[in-house]
């Protein structure tokens, strides 16, 4: 494991955890701020009714860009957990988080997942792609970091914390069979997702499709006129005829890449729109991992040629979603 990682993973560096002390005075529920929405869910469900979260970050909202506000600030400092992503994810608050964690419990619970499993990133040397969260047995590690996490912040509910785990990760487990049986059903030659930036490698090396992103790993990345010009070919040579938009990332250029693909006189269609960085709306089933994750796969299933039942996997996916 790097150095780096290392650093990330165990960030436990108030007073009162130097000195062997709970983290939480048990005045009431454990107050965590997480900064995604995806590991606000995990703390939830973890959490249950012990804890209280608040995420920095709603539906829509792009973590690769986003920078902490004043509200931000003050509800991190004040929090008994704050929980974050990490492997760069959250580039633009990177710097801001590792000063708090040397002055409370902060931690980076992306970094979970075994090195050997993660992809690199090509766009910085030396770290890697954040978005494990896309394939359920991944995100799995994660959620144990969060058990972990708030068991060590309030160590008196550490049994309900880890039954509250097991029975989320039975969920996840379930999940990861519904994802694995619907997208394999999608004939191969019709296994190429293309979507605005590429937020679907991890998706594409476990369920075996060809994953091809307008801009890189990171929103940062700007797509030129080239690149375009090269996935319209694409789309029209090899005959692909849906691609997808995502709820955190400007359409722009997938409607480029269709109207070019039009001026050649081939019909490309949006296939759906993908939660990639963000979930859906707080209250929804989308607005849930496990929702966030039927939603894609059952998206991506129906529209490529597989076979899915309309309403997801619980039978809770919004209609017409």
């Amino acid at each position: 494991m790097r150095a780096s990682r290392r650093a990330f993973i165990g960030w436990s560096l108030s007073a009162a955890a130097l000195a062997g002390a709970p983290l939480w005075a048990a005045a009431g529920p454990v107050q965590v701020v997480a900064t995604t929405g995806m590991i606000a869910d995990a703390a939830r469900q973890v959490g249950g009714d012990l804890v209280e979260v608040k995420a920095l970050m709603g539906s829509g909202v792009d973590p690769h860009a986003y920078r902490q506000t004043r509200s931000d600030i003050v509800a991190a400092t004040r929090a008994d957990l704050v929980l974050w992503h990490g492997l760069y994810l959250e580039a633009q608050m990177e710097e801001f988080l590792l000063k708090l964690a040397k002055r409370g419990h902060v931690v980076a619970v992306g970094e979970a997942v075994p090195e050997q499993d993660l992809i690199g990133h090509e766009d910085y040397a030396g770290k890697f792609d954040p978005h494990v969260w896309m394939v359920p047995e991944l995100w799995a590690h994660v959620v144990r970091r969060v058990q972990q996490a708030l068991s060590e912040t309030a160590p008196a509910h550490a049994e309900t914390f880890a039954a509250n785990t097991a029975a989320h990760l039975a969920d996840i487990e379930r999940l990861g069979a519904y994802a694995t049986k619907r997208l394999v059903s999608v004939p191969a030659p019709s296994r190429v997702l293309l979507t605005a930036h590429d937020a679907f490698g991890y998706f594409g090396r476990a369920y075996g499709f060809e994953v091809v992103g307008i801009q890189g790993i990171s929103t940062e990345s700007e797509a030129g006129l080239n690149r375009i010009r090269t996935l319209t070919d694409m789309l029209v040579e090899r005959d692909i005829s849906a691609v997808f938009v995502e709820t955190s990332v400007s359409d722009r250029n997938i409607r480029a890449l269709i109207e070019g693909a039009g001026a050649q006189g081939h019909e490309v269609r949006v296939g759906g729109e993908l939660f990639s960085d963000a979930m859906g709306e707080p209250g929804s089933y989308e607005g849930t991992y496990i929702g966030m994750i039927d939603h894609n796969a059952t998206t991506i299933a129906t529209a490529l040629g597989g076979q899915a039942p309309a309403r997801g996997m619980n039978g809770k996916l919004a209609a017409g979603s």
